[in-house]
């Protein structure tokens, strides 16, 4: 079984990962976190210094960190050839750029969502979205905690993509992300985001076709991280090993 080292071991995500990888039968080769983290803050999980010490005593790697971080770890997985699953939200056009660069050199796998339901919704909303026409509009409503720092979220991005690609345009040139004031009428063709952010909502996503007399509703709601630390395990084990190359969700589930 391989060894999985974890970026960010000691937040929620890293320990959700940590427990989901025992239960799976997989061992944690360590962790890492912010410096200055205290190692009981890491529970069971070997603290390790720095990414480069973590790469090399991991078959592959999980970060649930924060982008100003990833470009380091890129560095630091590239370096030691060991595989990297990235499920740090947030990302911006940058980031992607230095994820390609990476995945010349090692397997890395970027998710904007580890949940295996989550991704399975995805292929439906692409499959949806091809079938149907421009006269049934799309809407994405997103629902998280009140502590999610980026919205829409990326989850709700994933979604989009995936409408969009299902029409092939590019969701940059549909995409409406916020309505306030005289917007005038729901332009044909695009993709709405509503965005709602409260309590402690671990990730609750749906996805409307409007059409004319009817509506067809696609939606997953998370009732714990521990569904996103599963499907991130999983992902982990699937990509150990694997050749040089950018990988997705999609790819572990086989769609």
């Amino acid at each position: 079984m391989a060894k999985i080292g974890i970026i960010g071991a000691g937040g929620r995500m890293g320990r959700a990962i940590a427990t989901a990888a025992a239960d799976a039968g997989a061992k944690v080769s360590g962790g890492i976190d912010r410096p200055g983290t205290r190692p009981d803050a890491l529970g069971d999980v070997p603290l390790l210094a720095d990414a480069a010490s973590l790469a090399a005593a991991s078959d592959v790697m999980v970060d649930f960190s924060s982008p100003a971080a990833l470009a380091a770890h890129l560095d630091a997985a590239a370096a030691a050839g060991t595989p990297i699953v990235i499920g740090t939200t947030g990302l911006e056009p940058a980031h992607h750029a230095l994820i390609d660069e990476a995945a010349k050199s090692v397997a890395v796998l970027q998710a904007f969502n580890t949940s295996l339901g989550v991704n399975l919704l995805a292929h439906l909303v692409r499959e949806t979205a091809a079938r149907l026409g421009t006269d049934w509009d799309i809407e994405i409503v997103e629902m998280h905690h009140r502590h999610k720092v980026d919205a829409p979220s990326g989850t709700g991005i994933l979604l989009g993509q995936a409408a969009a690609t299902g029409r092939e345009v590019a969701l940059a040139d549909v995409a409406v992300r916020g309505r306030d004031g005289i917007t005038g009428a729901r332009p044909e063709g695009a993709i709405g985001f509503a965005v709602l952010r409260g309590g402690s909502v671990a990730g609750d996503h749906q996805v409307v076709f409007a059409g004319e007399g009817e509506r067809l509703e696609l939606g997953h709601r998370a009732e714990s991280r521990a569904i996103f630390a599963r499907g991130a395990v999983k992902a982990a084990l699937w990509l150990a090993g694997r050749a040089p190359g950018r990988y997705t969700m999609n790819d572990v589930l086989g769609l």
